[in-house]
């Protein structure tokens, strides 16, 4: 395994990461077989630790060849159509980071299910602190804190959406052809999939109808995250810039208005419902925090997008988040997981759907 960092990582912070005890096991000697075929070292008993934070995929932090990396697999079970896709995020990642300075490469991908039970990839490890839900405390040092998360999020998604696909690699990665269409198309049958009663169903039934009637503008196709937010930004804890985009297994090409749509899905502001400020993903109802026009405004400015369906694509954003969340509570019921976060994810995926009936409505912003 070949590695080339930006330096010497430091250890990961403890808070981080879960204990021994709650760390989920694997097969580590079958993994050391696997890799030592493979032209690696691994040694079975070294201390691996589980990250904490994340409610899917699992990331272990690991010595590779004498080097920290992270091993990222998918969890158990069925997983939702599209979902959870290792081999898309290699891909991603091995090419997109010869763009992009804040992206760890994938190192190794193995697509097998006869080693850890799952495939699985091995990422550059990138050290830092991140920012998880409404907790401000890894930050607290820093008194302009809010204001510098907004612009580090604004130009890090902008910086994004410069990045040349083609150049990278990168040119045909999903089918921007109707992007918007066929996202509306598929949440509606995944939310049809994991609808726990009749009343959740026609609520997404009237979201999907209006989404159907809005008119979407056609826009240049650029590579998007499609999960942008700021705990899948690894942190400089001095400067609070980003070190690392994570979480890539959802990346296409598409809208890029669809990825800004989904950074304010997670962006509560103080006078919002108390259902969408219990959200808890991101801290934005702390003072010093732009507002989600404000944040609009700026990332058109940087990059030069119109935002005239952003309404409509916000909507879209929101019905998405809330069928991701009435899908991990599915994973929950079917004891595909065991954290009991996800008992209550079916009345928080319902409270998004209807945030996004309201703003579909007018009755938000």
């Amino acid at each position: 395994m070949s590695v080339n960092p930006v330096s010497d990582p430091p250890a990961a912070e403890p808070a981080m990461l879960r204990s021994a005890a709650e760390t989920v096991p694997a097969d580590w000697h079958r993994l050391a077989n696997y890799l030592r075929a493979e032209g690696m070292s691994f040694d079975p008993d070294q201390p691996i630790r589980q990250f904490a934070g994340g409610f899917a995929n699992r990331n272990y932090l690991v010595v590779v060849d004498g080097v920290r990396a992270v091993l990222r697999r998918p969890p158990d079970g069925d997983l939702p159509p599209g979902a959870h896709d290792m081999a898309r995020e290699h891909k991603i990642l091995s090419r997109l980071a010869t763009a992009l300075p804040f992206i760890a490469p994938s190192l190794h991908y193995c697509e097998r299910r006869d080693v850890i039970g799952v495939p699985f990839q091995l990422i550059e490890y990138r050290g830092g602190i991140v920012v998880q839900g409404a907790d401000l405390a890894p930050i607290a040092s820093h008194v302009e804190a809010p204001r510098l998360l907004c612009e580090m999020l604004v130009a890090t998604l902008a910086s994004l959406h410069r990045v040349d696909a083609q150049a990278v690699g990168l040119g045909d990665l999903g089918k921007p052809d109707g992007f918007i269409a066929r996202a509306i198309a598929g949440w509606s049958k995944r939310g049809a999939l994991v609808a726990g009663s009749d009343a959740v169903q026609t609520l997404l039934q009237d979201v999907a109808r209006w989404l159907e009637r809005q008119r979407f503008r056609e826009r240049r196709a650029t590579l998007l995250h499609c999960d942008f937010k700021l705990d899948n930004v690894i942190l400089n804890p001095e400067t609070l810039s980003p070190v690392a985009l994570v979480d890539w297994d959802m990346g296409t090409r598409g809208d890029p208005l669809f990825d800004l749509a989904t950074l304010l899905s997670y962006w509560p502001e103080p006078g919002d419902p108390i259902e969408w400020r219990e959200l808890g993903q991101m801290p934005t109802v702390h003072p010093g925090f732009w507002t989600r026009a404000e944040v609009a405004r700026s990332y058109a400015a940087a990059t030069g997008c119109d935002l005239d369906d952003l309404p409509a694509m916000r909507v879209l954003a929101l019905f998405k988040l809330g069928i991701v969340f009435l899908q991990l509570h599915r994973q929950w019921v079917n004891g595909a997981v065991k954290d009991e976060r996800y008992a209550d994810f079916a009345h928080i995926g319902e409270n998004m759907v209807l945030i996004a009936r309201d703003v579909a409505t007018g009755g938000l912003n």
